[in-house]
């Protein structure tokens, strides 16, 4: 999907998702305010899927979502989320399958990421083909004072 076909029911969509599959422990969630920022700036792009794997018809909720930036030839996965309840269907695979087709379509060929050390998703984005390319220590705060590192990971696509 791209920024011109924004609306405020996938706005409400990548919220409500977002609500149900970050731990408050971390404050990995971002607020309404900042996505509908984001995807207005131009850069930012978004995939919505349904708990099929498929762009949700109207009225129909969100199962997961992703948001990426892309600059030039990069493209920087901001936020991948699946509901906990439907994990382990594939759907988080799926959206990196659509962060990628995305990215090749927008001639991106080096797609990034950055999370936090201990993050569960590590597995499914190794899987996937990214590698370790850095860490920031303690870069992180969790909602109780804890500091944690950043992990930065990239893929490269075939130009």
């Amino acid at each position: 999907m791209t920024v011109s076909q924004l609306s405020d029911d996938d706005i409400d969509r990548i919220v409500d998702v977002m609500g149900t599959a970050f731990d408050p422990a971390f404050g990995e969630a971002w607020n309404r305010r900042q996505v509908t920022d984001a995807l207005t700036i131009g850069n930012c792009r978004y995939g919505i899927v349904d708990s099929t794997g498929h762009a949700p018809e109207q009225g129909i909720a969100a199962a997961g979502f992703f948001m990426i930036r892309g600059v030039l030839d990069e493209a920087e996965l901001l936020l991948l989320a699946v509901k906990p309840e439907i994990r382990g269907r594939g759907l988080g695979r799926k959206l990196l399958e659509m962060f990628e087709a995305d990215a090749t379509n927008h001639g991106q060929t080096r797609l990034f990421l950055e999370m936090r050390a201990g993050n569960p998703a590590e597995f499914l984005y190794r899987k996937f083909g990214f590698t370790q390319i850095g860490r920031r220590p303690k870069y992180y705060t969790g909602a109780d004072g804890t500091r944690l590192d950043a992990l930065t990971f990239e893929k490269l696509l075939p130009s």
